[in-house]
């Protein structure tokens, strides 16, 4: 113990805090301890293990504004505290997580496993007149307010929200305010989720519980420094960290919220485009993806359902009854189909549109000074926003919504979140605009959540937004990456945001497959897109009018490559329902960057060409026009193959792969399972228990995999074993024989006699088996000499099915 507070005394003294702070004294408190120093003071929590919270007030200030973000309220009791002249240590029972106090000079630094990963610089300090120039217009403040750290020189940093700046954010300063930017490309330095989280290539992030715009400093100085400034609010952070990094995320979402189950149809195609005009329209277009025999599961309107013009009308939140006739039939017509209803919404109420009055009277729109609402002049017109924070203004919302899912709509999509223009002489219930802008967002997902729980309790909500915050993936908020340009530019940035955004929680983030804004006509474009859309959390082409973005409606060639696509989009439904689960679950991002497979691999830490799609997908995106060949690394800790030749690629290696235009580089890992389903129409139609099993054999002596199967509708199913079945799959070879096992976990009798039905298929299996026993008997099976492959049917009914092949 005095040796590592000798060594920190030794080590850090050139970087102490403020030297004027000074240490006066400590209390020790049930679940960590409060420091009074100088000028005011720090509370310290261990929230759990992995986890430390440490909040500071400058003196004469009260420090009692609730969390937007945080939702772990347990803190860690009996905490270890040793204490001589010169520091202080805290740690929890495992000893991992330490948080050490220099007394002179003051200094708070975090450790891991003994190793510090990093401590406060000047800690908390005021600047004076600061202009936020990068965040919005020529805002000032009179003065900002700072947390600065010491960081280490060789770390690679991620976070902030949605950016398109190169994996390795280090050296970027970011401003904090949700803002569009429409049409970008490769570089978008603002866009619509700012959160104030950066995480470490040391397995560790740092979380700014506050949600007043700011900045979020990634080293940009290059002086080994990272710092948050903000105009206002709470000066809190945590300090969080994990042994790999699916456990840093993990307890990133145990913090923030984990994201429940989206409804199953969530993971189908989408007909989407800005916009369908008339009742007539929808009608046709699902039609014609029947017609096409082309899989759909949503069917989106865009904002001329409520209006027949783009301007003018934003707010009419009610059925513009000229273009669209009868829409309870409409909508009635298409559930029955098995295709549900999104409608799109916004927070912005014209003051021309048929509920200004309404509003108004109601008191549920953000105002001046005075009380009078608040109005400015944006793109649609002149207009005001509902006060989302008010009880009047969201009780009022939820109705508009209570009303719409009544009538059988299936989604609700939240445009313009940002909000998009938001004046900082608005007043909400919550705060100024500048002070709970980045949360607006956040709380309009979580008004809609909180509704359906209470009047749809049995109905999981889908929730696509385009602007939130931390942990507002737990209202099951479904984000999406803006308005992109529909060019190569603004394809190849789309890896990079989705991946860092699942790092930081948002795991469902995906977009406007094919591009957004523009008209630009490539085809090949469109076909990439798609390709690379298979493998995102969600599946939905959208595009400005002036090019088609739904499949059915593509020329013939175009269409019969997209239509692959789509189906194997929905072949592959239950392993990406069971990526669903492991995210609500774990916290798990369904799209994770390589070097989560090799932490230690630094070529890896700033890529984000490839990409694993789960555990066992390794997908490589063609982001240029007429590219031929690929480069492709291929992850050590096993043999990949192609999902569509089944050539076999070593593990570790480096290789050019040659590319067609019907896919893009897809491989899967040897020597597990990975289901595969029939094709439907749309999930309607989809049956648990068709399920083919697939596998690489490598002569390995074990696997193992699981996968998750419920009724893809009910809420909350992943709790209770009654409401759902895992399906363990495992493998063994024992001398000349190859086990394989399949063992349902479930309390629930129908989904076990149900059972599954289908066929195994093995391949490189090099020899004819001599027999295959299934539950001790003799069962028939084909085997191809010429590919090396082997097909078992099998039928599981029971809680166990054993399968033995003797080579």
């Amino acid at each position: 113990m005095k040796k590592l507070f000798a060594l920190l005394f030794i080590s850090t003294i050139s970087f102490a805090q403020n030297a004027d702070r000074k240490f006066i004294k400590i209390e020790k408190l049930s679940s960590g301890f409060s420091i009074k120093v100088s000028d005011g003071n720090y509370l310290i929590n261990f929230l759990n293990d992995k986890i430390i919270e440490t909040s500071f007030t400058s003196n004469g200030e009260k420090n009692n504004k609730p969390s937007d973000a945080v939702v772990l309220k347990n803190k860690l009791k009996n905490i270890s505290f040793k204490e001589n002249k010169n520091a202080i240590e805290c740690s929890s029972k495992s000893n991992n997580l330490k948080i050490v106090i220099q007394k002179s000079p003051f200094k708070i630094s975090y450790l891991n496993n003994n190793v510090e990963i990093i401590s406060e610089k000047s800690g908390y300090l005021k600047r004076k007149h600061i202009p936020l120039d990068n965040v919005k217009g020529n805002i000032t403040a009179d003065s900002t307010e700072v947390l600065q750290f010491n960081i280490s020189s060789d770390e690679v940093l991620y976070g902030g929200g949605a950016r398109a700046l190169g994996m390795n954010r280090r050296g970027n300063k970011l401003a904090l305010y949700n803002r569009a930017q429409y049409g970008y490309e490769t570089r978008a330095e603002l866009m619509n989720f700012c959160i104030p989280l950066a995480l470490s290539s040391k397995l560790y992030a740092v979380h700014f519980d506050n949600e007043a715009i700011g900045y979020l400093d990634l080293d940009s100085k290059k002086d080994n420094t990272l710092e948050y400034e903000t105009i206002s609010g709470r000066k809190t952070y945590q300090v969080i960290v994990g042994n790999s990094w699916e456990d840093l995320v993990k307890n990133y979402t145990d913090l923030t919220g984990k994201q429940p189950l989206p409804p199953r149809w969530a993971l189908g195609n989408f007909s989407s485009r800005f916009g369908y005009h008339t009742q007539e329209e929808v009608e046709k277009t699902i039609r014609k993806f029947e017609e096409s025999k082309i899989p759909v599961d949503a069917i989106i309107l865009d904002l001329y359902w409520f209006g027949k013009t783009v301007q003018g009308t934003m707010g009419n939140l009610e059925w513009d009854k000229d273009n669209f006739s009868n829409p309870d039939k409409m909508i009635s017509d298409l559930n029955a189909k098995g295709v549900k209803t999104v409608l799109i919404t916004e927070p912005f109420i014209l003051t021309t549109s048929s509920k200004w009055q309404e509003t108004v009277d109601k008191k549920v729109l953000a105002t001046l000074k005075d009380g009078k609402p608040a109005t400015w002049d944006f793109y649609f017109g002149n207009t005001g926003i509902v006060d989302v924070f008010k009880p009047e203004g969201k009780e009022w919302f939820w109705n508009v919504y209570k009303r719409l899912i009544n009538q059988g709509v299936g989604g609700l999509w939240g445009d313009l979140g940002e909000p998009e223009v938001f004046p900082s002489y608005a007043n909400t219930f919550s705060g100024t605009a500048d002070e709970i802008h980045n949360v607006y967002g956040h709380n309009w997902a979580k008004l809609i959540a909180d509704g359906y729980k209470k009047d749809f309790s049995n109905q999981r909500p889908f929730i696509l937004m385009r602007s939130g915050y931390s942990g507002s993936q737990r209202f099951g908020m479904i984000p999406w990456s803006g308005d992109v340009s529909r060019s190569w530019g603004g394809l190849q940035s789309q890896m990079e945001i989705a991946l860092q955004m699942g790092m930081q929680g948002m795991a469902y983030m995906h977009s406007d497959l094919g591009g957004f804004a523009g008209d630009y006509f490539d085809n090949e474009l469109y076909l990439r897109w798609l390709q690379y859309g298979v493998f995102n959390p969600i599946f939905r082409p959208h595009a400005q009018e002036d090019v088609a973005s739904e499949v059915a409606y593509k020329d013939v060639d175009t269409k019969e490559i997209a239509r692959k696509a789509v189906e194997l989009r929905y072949q592959l439904l239950p392993y990406n329902y069971n990526l669903a689960y492991e995210n609500s679950t774990f916290g798990k991002p369904l799209m994770q960057p390589l070097f989560f497979n090799e932490p230690n691999n630094k070529e890896l830490l700033s890529k984000a060409d490839g990409y694993l799609w789960g555990n066992d997908f390794l997908v490589y995106p063609i982001t240029e026009k007429g590219q031929t060949q690929k480069e492709v690394y291929f992850p050590k800790n096993s043999n990949w193959y192609d999902f569509y030749t089944g050539k076999k690629y070593d593990a570790g290696t480096t290789q050019k792969v040659e590319l067609n235009k019907n896919n893009i580089p897809t491989f899967v890992r040897g020597n597990v399972f990975y289901p595969i389903t029939k094709l439907v129409q749309n999930t309607n139609q989809y049956d648990n228990s068709d399920l083919d099993l697939h596998f690489y054999f490598e002569g390995k002596s074990s696997s193992e995999r699981e996968f998750y199967f419920d009724d893809g509708k009910t809420p909350d199913n992943f709790i209770d074993a009654k409401n759902h079945e895992i399906l363990n799959c495992s493998t063994e070879l024992i001398k000349n024989q190859f086990f394989i096992r399949l063992e349902s976990k479930t309390e629930n009798q129908e989904l076990l006699s149900k059972g599954k039905d289908g066929t195994i298929f093995i391949y490189k299996f090099e020899n004819k088996p001599k027999n295959i026993l299934i539950n001790g008997n003799k069962v028939d099976y084909k085997y191809d000499l010429k590919t090396k492959s082997l097909e078992i049917k099998y039928n599981h009914t029971n809680y166990k099915t054993d399968i033995t092949i003797t080579l």
